[in-house]
C-alpha cells in the first residue's frame, strides 16, 4: 500500500477534528543566568575563563594553549597562523591546534553555544584539536527558546549549537574525547 493511498483512506475515515490547544512554551528561567551558563558549560566539560575588559584575548589563547603550533581564526584581533577565509580548502585546516571563533549566544540551560557560520570554510569549528569560543556575557540567554528567538543566519546559511568538546561513549561504554571533534574547548566570556 502506497503512502498517499494510506494517507487518504485515513482522511476518508475521519469524523471528527479537533484544533490544538493553544499553549505557549514557558522555557526554564534561571535567577542568574550567568552563573547557570558557566556551572552548565563545565558540567559538559568546557573549560570557562571570564576576559576583563582591556584583557589581551591572544594571551588568554595562549595560556590555555602553551603548545599549539597552529592556530585558526579569521576573528579580528587574533593572531592566527591560518586564516579560514583564505585557505584553498577545508583540508587545508587539517593539524589545527587551536581554533578560535566567535559564538553568538549562549545557553544556561545546556551550555551550548549558537555558532553562526562567519567564515569560508566552517571545518574549523570541528577539525581542531582544540576549540575557543569568545562569547559576550550579554548574549547569555536562560534557555532554547530564547536562544532559537535570537539566532540570526548568516550569508552562509549554516549554524551550529556546539556545548563543550566533542565525546561519545561505545557500547562498551568507554568515554572518548574528541572523537567527532574538538578534544577541548575554551568559552571565553568578553
Amino acid at each position: 500500500m502506497k503512502k498517499e493511498d494510506l494517507l487518504k483512506k485515513l482522511r476518508a475515515n475521519t469524523h471528527f477534528t479537533f484544533d490544538m490547544p493553544a499553549k505557549d512554551v514557558e522555557g526554564i528561567v534561571y535567577e542568574d543566568t550567568l552563573k547557570q551558563f558557566k556551572e552548565m558549560s563545565k558540567t559538559v566539560g568546557a573549560h570557562v575563563v571570564e576576559a576583563k575588559p582591556g584583557d589581551d584575548l591572544n594571551a588568554i589563547v595562549h595560556s590555555a594553549y602553551p603548545d599549539a603550533k597552529v592556530i585558526a581564526s579569521n576573528v579580528e584581533g587574533i593572531e592566527a597562523t591560518l586564516n579560514p577565509d583564505t585557505v584553498e580548502s577545508a583540508q587545508d585546516l587539517n593539524g589545527t591546534d587551536v581554533g578560535v571563533i566567535r559564538g553568538e549566544v549562549g545557553v544556561a540551560e545546556n551550555g551550548c553555544i549558537w555558532i553562526p557560520q562567519t567564515m569560508k570554510e566552517r571545518a574549523v569549528c570541528f577539525i581542531s584539536e582544540n576549540l575557543v569560543i569568545l562569547l559576550n556575557r550579554k548574549n547569555v540567554v536562560n534557555n532554547m527558546h530564547e536562544a532559537y528567538a535570537r539566532i540570526q543566519m548568516t550569508d552562509y546559511g549554516y549554524g551550529a549549537f556546539i556545548s563543550g568538546p566533542s565525546k561519545t561513549a561505545d557500547i562498551e561504554q568507554a568515554l572518548v574525547m574528541g572523537a567527532q571533534a574538538a578534544c577541548g574547548v575554551t568559552v571565553v566570556l568578553v
